[in-house]
């Protein structure tokens, strides 16, 4: 996946500037979401116990404390540790999905390198089901990696792929999922909603990073918001219902001004201060 270049690391999360001239000075569409609590504290503590219970060293472990020590620390690393190598492989998968796009546009691509990329890792399955629904849904792109932004709620982001399937403009994102047991692509998370609710309301679009030139978002109007599954063994594609739109847009606003509150209290200072003892007591003591 192409690294917007507007985009930057910053300790408010991920931010966009107008130009690569320029401060950035709105917030991505996804740390905006990131505002809304996650609750995965169950799903830490499995993966620290699963890698435990799984750690070929435990039995050596038994009777020395230093060693137990030692294991109890690598699983406690175990869900950080999975969810890097989940973001690795997402960034793999999305980057092949970008030059399939780039390819069929006739533009400069890297569909051959990023394949083997997929290869190395052992996750070639994931191009052959992208490509197989691809081909299946007749897919004509129009804008793979397009940055928009919206003026008036004020946040921006990158989106996967704006694109024409049967007749009818769709704003796409792709999502990197495992696979169940019985063999289906894992589900989506509704949240997806709010991120191509976002996409679809923005007011502009990149032309030009270095000159920060912009223009008028074109595919605003009622388009078709598609997030789409890529697993293994199948690719998944699910509209957004259009009758929930207005909500997950509204949900969106609302952790817009989460982020700009919680940005504004650490920009603030420190909340806690130290107290001395009072004088009185300072003379009485000596």
């Amino acid at each position: 996946m192409t690294d917007p270049l507007l985009a930057h690391a910053t300790e408010y999360g991920r931010m966009y500037a107008r130009s690569t001239s320029e401060q950035f000075s709105v917030p991505s569409i996804t740390t905006v979401i990131g505002q809304q609590p996650h609750g995965l504290d169950g799903w830490f503590g499995y993966m620290g116990a699963s890698s435990l219970a799984k750690d070929p060293l435990l039995a050596d472990c038994l009777g020395s404390p230093a060693k137990i020590r030692q294991a109890v620390n690598r699983a406690s690393k175990a869900a950080e540790m999975y969810r890097d190598e989940a973001a690795k492989r997402g960034d793999r998968v999305h980057n092949y999905c970008e030059q399939v796009a780039l390819r069929a546009l006739g533009r400069p691509h890297a569909m051959k390198e990023t394949r083997e990329a997929l290869a190395a890792n052992g996750e070639e399955a994931f191009a052959l089901r992208f490509d197989e629904w691809w081909d299946l849904y007749g897919v004509e792109p129009i804008a793979p990696e397009i940055t928009v932004w919206n003026k008036s709620v004020g946040y921006a982001g990158t989106l996967d792929l704006v694109a024409r399937i049967n007749g009818r403009i769709c704003v796409i994102d792709y999502k990197t999922k495992g696979t169940t047991r019985d063999g289906a692509v894992k589900p989506l998370d509704d949240k997806v909603v709010m991120q191509l609710v976002a996409g679809m309301k923005a007011e502009e679009s990149l032309v030009d990073p270095v000159a920060g030139e912009w223009e008028p978002w074109k595919y605003g109007e009622a388009p078709l918001l598609l997030a789409v599954a890529i697993g293994e063994t199948e690719v998944r594609p699910v509209r957004a219902n259009p009758d929930v739109l207005k909500h997950h847009w509204w949900k969106f606003c609302a952790l817009r001004r989460v982020w700009e509150l919680s940005a504004d209290t650490l920009a603030a200072g420190s909340a806690l201060l130290p107290v001395a003892p009072p004088a009185s007591a300072q003379v009485r003591s000596a």
